[in-house]
């Protein structure tokens, strides 16, 4: 049996594809997840707005409700967004490279990406354990828990880490 290059596909080639829709379909499902708390956020800056220069009274909760629901659909949609090029580059050298060389470039920013978030969700797991562990809250007059707004920054590096393994199996990187 062979795919679209041509080549046999081996139970490692099975496995790999596996991993590649498996991680597109998760990215996918997590960026809707990204859009609603987007909505969340932009739906609690309209509920202020209302409560404040409508009804005249003051807010406690929603300023840092938005500001911790759009910073989690930004992590949580960052995996689609790598997934889909979405990011920002500066591709001048690599396009004027092209071949090899540009392949190669792709590659090394692939794998310092992978090791930069990689780290990134160690920690952002260590501190939202901690959190939940300790029962941080934030400080604020609302005061609620810490760890709901530190959980979408680890899920959505982790997640952001295991789509840079499978852009790097993809070799589109």
């Amino acid at each position: 049996m062979v795919d679209g290059s041509s080549r046999p596909l081996t139970p490692g080639r099975i496995a790999i594809g596996g991993y590649i829709r498996l991680m597109d379909t998760l990215s996918g499902v997590v960026a809707l997840i990204a859009g609603a708390l987007l909505l969340a956020g932009v739906l609690a800056v309209c509920h202020m707005i209302f409560m404040r220069y409508v009804l005249g009274q003051s807010t406690i909760w929603q300023t840092e409700f938005t500001i911790y629901s759009i910073t989690g659909a930004m992590l949580l949609g960052a995996p689609y967004v790598l997934r889909n090029g979405g990011h920002v580059a500066v591709t001048v050298l690599p396009d004027a490279m092209g071949g090899w060389a540009k392949k190669i470039m792709y590659l090394i920013s692939a794998l310092v990406g992978l090791a930069f978030c990689s780290a990134l969700a160690y920690s952002g797991w260590h501190y939202f354990f901690e959190a939940y562990g300790m029962n941080w809250t934030t400080g604020t007059v609302w005061n609620p828990p810490l760890w709901p707004a530190l959980l979408p920054m680890a899920i959505g590096i982790s997640l952001l880490s295991l789509q840079y393994v499978a852009e790097i199996l993809r070799g589109e990187v």
